[in-house]
């Protein structure tokens, strides 16, 4: 029912649109309506907008004689897989999840192998609690070992939800001693080799390089508020009307513009929350870089904030480096490596945004004179971007879920 809802809302646009057009131009329009409504369709199936899945994997050496772990895993996905909610009212109490202990530790303990060297060490549950992070609540299990804690090779195989999930990801941080390392491990990449000596800072550097541009990628409401942004870059307004650009090094530096103010704009409220000098409701973040979407998207058909492109993507970038700084939160930064993750996820960040723009631009610059971009992609695009930013910022205000994600 809501897609027919939201396709029905691109529609109405398109009926007030298409009368104005010659003939000719309506039926090709009408046909080239078909694709930007069914990824529209797949899309807004697909995309929910919120964190990724992870769990937190944090390994203790140095403490006693034997590696210690502490392994937060969401409720949420907990639920989906092997089912918490025993009287199925939508919420899951400390009573269901203290019911399914043995369940959930089998489950777990099944998809984690921790070695010393060529040995497979034993773990077991001392405890099982709850934690919260930026997305919510998670079974926090204590877990002991008899993996000796100096020991000189240590190594982790990790297969949680990789296959309900591909872009599952485990956060580990290992402390040995004073020294903490952190690793990001992923279906691709599902075992690590712990480093007992000293961390490998290039090493760490280019996980924080690779999670700025993953976070970017997989980050839908970035991606759809740099597209906003991005719809009108190959137009200018003269006489009260969008115009397509006549150059494209003007254009390709304008957007670098935009990217650039966008980054350096979370890059200021990222550092402040992570440093800790200004925290918010992650609720209220995450609404406001919805609303961000919609408000952008809306200035593209109804241009009437009297402020440039870039003056948008700083603004608004503000909003967006606070949703970027839960993931760096979540990760369990020590102080020795939190200049180093800040420094690497930035760059992965601008990278990432770098990369999209580097594809589409060209692509923008050379149909942007046709009916096909001004009034299907342009104009139609707008729309979708808003009405999907609309959703999402309804679903986090209201914590509901209108996309059944």
């Amino acid at each position: 029912m809501f897609l027919q809802n939201l396709f029905a809302i691109v529609l109405i646009g398109r009926a007030r649109l298409l009368p104005s057009l010659e003939a000719g131009t309506r039926r090709r329009l009408s046909r080239s309506f078909a694709l930007p409504l069914v990824m529209l369709g797949l899309f807004a199936t697909s995309a929910a907008a919120h964190k990724p899945s992870d769990s937190y994997l944090r390994l203790q050496a140095g403490e006693g004689p034997y590696l210690t772990i502490e392994w937060d895993i969401a409720l949420k996905d907990l639920e989906y897989v092997i089912g918490l909610d025993a009287n199925a009212d939508g919420a899951i109490t400390w009573g269901e999840l203290s019911g399914a202990r043995g369940t959930v530790t089998s489950y777990a303990l099944s998809k984690l192998q921790l070695l010393a060297g060529a040995k497979i060490c034993r773990i077991e549950l001392q405890e099982l609690r709850v934690a919260r992070h930026s997305d919510g609540a998670y079974a926090s299990l204590a877990l002991a070992t008899n993996c000796p804690a100096n020991a000189a090779e240590l190594g982790l195989r990790y297969h949680l939800f990789f296959a309900e999930d591909p872009t599952h990801r485990g956060l580990v941080s290992f402390t040995s001693g004073a020294v903490t390392s952190t690793y990001v491990l992923s279906k691709d990449s599902p075992a690590l080799t712990l480093d007992t000596a000293q961390p490998n800072l290039l090493s760490s550097f280019a996980m924080f390089v690779k999670e700025g541009v993953w976070h970017i990628w997989i980050g839908y409401d970035h991606i759809l508020f740099l597209a906003a942004l991005l719809l009108p870059a190959v137009f200018e307004r003269r006489d009260a009307a969008w115009r397509p650009v006549t150059a494209f090094r003007p254009t390709y530096l304008s957007v670098l513009k935009i990217v650039t103010m966008f980054t350096l704009a979370h890059s200021i409220t990222l550092w402040l929350s992570v440093m800790g000098y200004v925290t918010l409701p992650s609720q209220w973040v995450e609404s406001a870089i919805a609303l961000s979407i919609v408000i952008t998207a809306i200035n593209n058909l109804y241009p009437v904030l009297p402020v440039a492109n870039w003056s948008l993507a700083f603004g608004f970038g503000l909003i967006h480096g606070f949703g970027f700084a839960n993931v760096l939160l979540d990760l369990g930064l020590s102080s020795g490596s939190l200049a180093m993750g800040l420094l690497g996820f930035n760059i992965g960040v601008e990278l990432g945004q770098l990369a999209i723009v580097l594809v589409l631009l060209p692509l923008m610059f050379a149909v942007r004179e046709t009916v096909f971009y001004r009034h299907v992609v342009f104009r139609c695009g707008s729309v979708a971007v808003a009405v999907m930013g609309l959703v999402w910022m309804i679903e986090r205000i209201g914590n509901v879920s209108l996309l059944g994600s």
